[in-house]
Parts: C-alpha cells; sequence; structure tokens
C-alpha cells in the first residue's frame, strides 16, 4: 500500500473512524462508533498498565483561573497558544454574592487549560506529604486545549481539543533516574503491545542562551538525570538544542506518519520549576521540608496521535485487542444462521466484540472480503453448527482446521487479553 492509502486522514474516515465539521469546528474531530470503541480500547489499556505500575488516577477540570497558569509560568510562555481568556462577573444570575473568594464587584478570568500540570501540582500540595509516601505517581487521561492555527490542523495528529495520557510523579532527586527509566520501560512496552515503532529518541535542550527557569544549575543536574536514564535503557539518542520545555529538558519519543514527517508522541521530562513556584513540599526523614522534583510522563501522549499513527502503521487492520470487532460470524446459509447468532452471543458474554455477517449480505466469499481487516473470521457450516465447532480463518489468511467453540474463544481471549499483536 502506498503512503496515500495509509495515510490516517482518508482511511479514517472511509473506515467510518471519525469525521469533522465546519459547524463544530476546525481540529475539532468527533468519533463515530468503530473509532470511539479504538479510543476506549487504548484508554482501558494505558489504565491499566498505569494502576499496575503504581499509579493513583485524578480528575481534574478543564478550566482554571488564570493565575494558575500565571503561577506555573505557562500564561508568559503559552499565551500565543491558549484560547481567550472566559471573564465572569462577580455574582450568579441571581444576584447572589460571588463563591470561592471573589469579593464584591471582582470577576473570575477563567482559561481552558493547555497543561494538566499546574492542577496536579494543586492536587498534590492540597495535604501534607512524607518522603515515605515518595515517588508519589499521579496519572490522568485528561482533555487540554491549544489554540492551534488552521494552517497547522490535519486530522488527529494536530488537533485543537487533546485527550492526553498525562502522569506526574513526585520524587527526591536520588529517586529521578530511576522514575526516568521505569517510564521509557513503560513506553517500550506500549509500544510493543501497539504494534508501532519510535523513529527516534530525542533528548531535548534549551536553546543557547535561552531564558532557563530555575537556573542553569537546576538544567544541568535533570540533563544528567535524563541522560542517566537514556543510558542505562541501552537507548541511541539524539541531542537537540532549542526543543525544551520551558520548565525544563525532556526526553521526546519521536514517530514517523506514512509520509514520513515526525512528531512527538510520548515525552519524559523532569520539573524542578514548578515546584518552586508552588511551594511543594515533603517532610524529610530528618523532619525539615523539602522540595520535591516533578516528572512529567506521557506513555502514549495525545490519544488523537496515537490512533492516527494505529490507522497508518496497520492501514486500519489493528491489533485483535484494539480492533472495532474482533470477529466476524459468517453463517455459510439461513439454515446456521440461528447457531451464528448464538455464538455472538457467546462471544459478547466473554467480553469479545462480536459482529454477526449474515448470508443476506452476499455470497460467502463476498463477506470474507468485507471483513478482510477482521481479525478473526468465524464461519459455521452445516456440519460445524452441528458439532459445536467453528472454521476459523485469521486476517492472514491462514485457515484452522474446526475446533470447539470454547476453544476458539478462550484462545482469542487469551490474545485479547494479554494484548498481544500476535493473531494465534
Amino acid at each position: 500500500m502506498t503512503a496515500a492509502h495509509h495515510d490516517h486522514r482518508s482511511l479514517g474516515r472511509e473506515l467510518q473512524l471519525f469525521g469533522t465539521d465546519p459547524l463544530i469546528g476546525a481540529g475539532l474531530p468527533y468519533w463515530l462508533p468503530d473509532g470511539a470503541t479504538v479510543r476506549h480500547a487504548l484508554e482501558e489499556y494505558i489504565r491499566g498498565v498505569e494502576r499496575r505500575a503504581g499509579y493513583r488516577h485524578v480528575c481534574s477540570p478543564v478550566l482554571g483561573k488564570r493565575e494558575l497558569y500565571e503561577l506555573s509560568g505557562h500564561w508568559d510562555h503559552y499565551a500565543d497558544d491558549m484560547f481567550p481568556p472566559l471573564e465572569r462577573r462577580a455574582g450568579n444570575a441571581a444576584g447572589d454574592p460571588a463563591e470561592d473568594g471573589a469579593g464584591e464587584g471582582s470577576g473570575e478570568v477563567l482559561v481552558l487549560r493547555p497543561s494538566l500540570c499546574p492542577h496536579h501540582a494543586v492536587i498534590y500540595r492540597s495535604r501534607p506529604h512524607s518522603y515515605r509516601e515518595l515517588p508519589l505517581r499521579m496519572a490522568e487521561l485528561g482533555t487540554m486545549y491549544r489554540a492551534e492555527r488552521s494552517g497547522v490542523l490535519g486530522g488527529l495528529t494536530r488537533v485543537r481539543a487533546i485527550q492526553l495520557n498525562d502522569a506526574h510523579i513526585f520524587c527526591t532527586l536520588d529517586q529521578v533516574a530511576a522514575e526516568a527509566g521505569a517510564a521509557l520501560e513503560l513506553i517500550r512496552d506500549a509500544y510493543r503491545a501497539l504494534g508501532i515503532e519510535a523513529a527516534r529518541h530525542r533528548l531535548s535542550l534549551p536553546a543557547p542562551g535561552g531564558d532557563r527557569l530555575p537556573g542553569p544549575d537546576a538544567w544541568r543536574r535533570a540533563t544528567a538525570l535524563l541522560t542517566e536514564a537514556l543510558e542505562d535503557a541501552g537507548l541511541p539518542y539524539e541531542a537537540a538544542e532549542g526543543e525544551a520545555a520551558f520548565y525544563g529538558p525532556k526526553i521526546d519519543v519521536q514517530i514517523a506518519d506514512a509520509a514520513g514527517r515526525e512528531a512527538t508522541l510520548s515525552t519524559v521530562q523532569v520539573d524542578l520549576h514548578q515546584p518552586e513556584r508552588f511551594d511543594l513540599c515533603y517532610t524529610g526523614a530528618d523532619g525539615a521540608a523539602h522540595r520535591p522534583v516533578m516528572v512529567h510522563r506521557a506513555v502514549i501522549g495525545s490519544v488523537e496521535r496515537a490512533v492516527a499513527q494505529l490507522i497508518e502503521v496497520h492501514g486500519g487492520a489493528f491489533p485483535a485487542w484494539l480492533a472495532p470487532v474482533q470477529l466476524a460470524v459468517l453463517p455459510v446459509s439461513e439454515a446456521e444462521l440461528p447457531a451464528g447468532e448464538a455464538f455472538v452471543r457467546r462471544c459478547t458474554a466473554a467480553g469479545l466484540r462480536a459482529e454477526l455477517a449474515p448470508p443476506g449480505r452476499g455470497s460467502l466469499g463476498a463477506r470474507v472480503r468485507e471483513a478482510r481487516r477482521v481479525p478473526y473470521q468465524a464461519v459455521l457450516g452445516r456440519r460445524e453448527a452441528a458439532a459445536g465447532r467453528i472454521a476459523v480463518r485469521l486476517r492472514d489468511g491462514r485457515r484452522l482446521d474446526p475446533l470447539p467453540e470454547h476453544e476458539v474463544l478462550a484462545r482469542i481471549g487469551a490474545l485479547v487479553e494479554g494484548h498481544s499483536t500476535e493473531l494465534w
């Protein structure tokens, strides 16, 4: 297939995964049922990975007062990429006094967040912490917004409303290299399950002479820790000046689309700036207050960009655990239709996504071609229906001898549960 055939924008529409409409707005795609299924499977996978790795999930609002982003530094460094603030007068429609500290005659200026990290810093400081709790790993699949120019918007790769797989690890300086290394391992395992590859790893550094917060010494320490994590992981990398975040250096995991264009999907960042700005602290073994380090980490980054990459790499033939339809059930004739319907119900009860392709849709050959991107095609002829067996055809063209229904369900279920890219 050519790069044009694998372009996620055209293929995503052909497969009815997502769409756009001028009435909704540029850079604001909507998800159709099959696309939402892929997205939800991806989100459920990453939440499970994070839970097993010791992360606790939180939920935070997509809005925040402008003062929040002034404190974090985003207002100074990201204002051009943020949507205009929303101003609210004090009090409500009934004339009641304002809540949450807004005084008489004053109002709030609210902002659609460009990042989740300020909210997580506030959540961290909402209660005291001991050194025994560290590293404290906080994760969220949350929406953030970027006022991207219309000229750079494209499909799912550059959008204005971003569902971000974000996490922040609050830890001691001595724990940073190990936590960054563990994050790189999560990224490696996720790419294996997704069946995608990194184009390269980039150590993103500040521009020479650029503004560095909280200072050059802190940046040197942070850079050394990320370099240690990359080298311990045995990952080749390239240093790139001018690509760092305003608050610290980062490891960017680059991917390439069907046309060879690069983009960042995953990232690991060390931040010594925001803990200072938010006055974050923990009580050390000595009983004194100490400043934690904040490690930013995104395993699959933007869900939209991750799905775009999956479409382009797999051409819509997703790994079985991600596929919108995992089994297409094909009764050979109307006589086997009841057996096919019963098997679909058993698949659904087993947690698998199955769809019936009845004889009314065309010949068996036509239905097989229609389901060519579905991982498994369960063919039910007269003999299979009578014996309670299934003739399985795999997406790669292999045909298996008829197997008992329970064995088919157990085998496919195990592959899906294990997030395998293997078909059998």
